[in-house]
């Protein structure tokens, strides 16, 4: 019922509109145009609606839209008054559809009151329309086709909860949802960055992650060809990494690297650098992760603080991949850049030392733990918190040094300076021996 009475009072509106056109602002009867017009606002003035009510429908009757902007505006207050209180409901959706043809009419006749006429419309419809979604899903499309960014924000929210509910319905497809969304997304970032719009913004972010829509699944289904269809197009990938960067667990996936990658490459950061590093550390590709960490610390971008937090978790990830030789000069570096981060990368270097085998002689396959004490020790001093978890390793490092007998064999005593190389380290220290 709905669709016939709108398209029979848009058929209404196109020939209004020519005749206005064709015979003036007020119409073919202007004398009764503006008697009704004068009649009705008299009655609007003095808040007397009632008496206005009738005088208005004249007027709407024999006016054109072009004869007075506020016949249209008044009208919409006459109306929702009116659906206030209709108790039938084919009446009260008569007087509905009434309202929202009020604002196209609007819209139509004054172009600088489009904006505003329309939003008005989305405004009306998600007060009054409840129970047909296919209905609001298309009419707030149009509205948003129009009104792109000077879209009022609820009007976007109220959209993708009716496209929710057709795809719930299977009225919809998961993609025709995702593109609604990422379609309100692109208008948020065209509009004033101001606070009610950024709550608006978090809102329909909040609403499209826990509607489930964008599962994992549905998401790398969809954009896998379009990425193979258009490898280098930035809006694509853009949304890709927006998409399933916000999509619980799904970061660990070709799809999502490939997408960081290239916007990397067009556009590297110390952010996206460090990202990468994430993600290939997650798939367990060392030498890439190492490569992408380190890039992420010679950025030009890079804030000065983080470099050494960098430097630290560059040393953590290569001790844990074997890779002494690198884990040993970037904790050197961290201690050198951050005094906060120092008793941490002195730490790591002592167990470092500690874990190193070295080959030779009995003083040359024990020297490493010398120096593994020396950096513990500088450790505890730097960081108290510390103190527990270093001595305990002293205790247990200490047992390998050589016996004194072994030192003296090779003109070494304690107290003496000794250089050690070992496992593409280098380090001076004292020789120490078992009392």
């Amino acid at each position: 019922m709905r669709k016939i009475t709108l398209a029979l009072l848009a058929i209404g509106m196109a020939f209004i509109g020519t005749k206005a056109s064709a015979q003036g602002k007020y119409g073919a009867d202007s004398a009764e145009c503006i008697k009704y017009l004068s009649y009705y606002v008299e009655y609007y003035k003095t808040k007397n609606y009632e008496e206005a009510l009738p005088n208005w429908r004249k007027a709407y009757s024999v006016c054109p839209p072009t004869a007075r902007e506020n016949m249209l505006i008044q009208g919409s207050t006459l109306m929702q008054k009116e659906i206030a209180k209709a108790k039938d409901p084919a009446l009260r959706q008569a007087r509905i559809d009434t309202l929202l043809t009020l604002q196209d009419q609007r819209a139509a006749t004054y172009p600088k009151s489009k904006v505003k006429a329309l939003n008005n419309k989305g405004l009306y419809i998600a007060q009054y329309i409840k129970d047909d979604n296919k209905f609001i899903y298309d009419e707030l499309n149009k509205i948003i086709s129009e009104n792109q960014e000077q879209t009022l924000p609820n009007i976007f929210l109220l959209d993708l909860n009716s496209a929710i509910s057709l795809f719930k319905d299977d009225e919809l497809t998961a993609e025709d949802v995702i593109n609604t969304y990422q379609n309100a997304i692109a208008m948020f970032e065209k509009m004033e960055q101001n606070d009610d719009n950024a709550r608006a913004k978090s809102d329909l972010e909040g609403l499209f992650i826990g509607s489930k829509v964008a599962s994992c699944e549905n998401l790398i289904s969809l954009f896998t060809p379009r990425l193979e269809a258009a490898p280098e197009d930035m809006d694509l990938i853009t949304n890709i990494v927006r998409m399933l960067g916000s999509t619980e667990g799904c970061q660990n996936n070709d799809l999502f690297l490939q997408a960081v990658t290239t916007m990397h490459n067009n556009q590297p950061s110390s952010n996206s650098a460090y990202y990468l590093y994430k993600l290939h550390s997650a798939k367990d590709n060392a030498e890439l992760a190492v490569k992408y960490l380190e890039e992420a610390i010679a950025s030009e971008d890079i804030e000065e603080a983080s470099i050494a937090d960098y430097q630290l978790e560059l040393a953590t990830y290569c001790v844990k991949k074997g890779m002494n030789g690198k884990a040993f000069e970037a904790a050197k570096k961290a201690a050198e850049l951050s005094p906060a981060n120092a008793g941490k990368a002195y730490y790591l270097i002592g167990t470092i030392w500690g874990s190193t085998r070295c080959s030779g002689n009995e003083v040359t396959s024990r020297a490493n733990y010398w120096v593994a004490i020396d950096y513990l020790q500088k450790a505890k001093a730097a960081d108290s918190s510390l103190t527990e978890d270093c001595n305990s390793l002293i205790g247990s490092y200490s047992v390998y040094f050589p016996q004194k007998a072994d030192a003296f064999m090779y003109d070494l005593s304690d107290g003496q300076s000794y250089t050690v190389n070992c496992g593409g380290m280098h380090a001076t220290t004292t020789v120490r021996t078992q009392k």
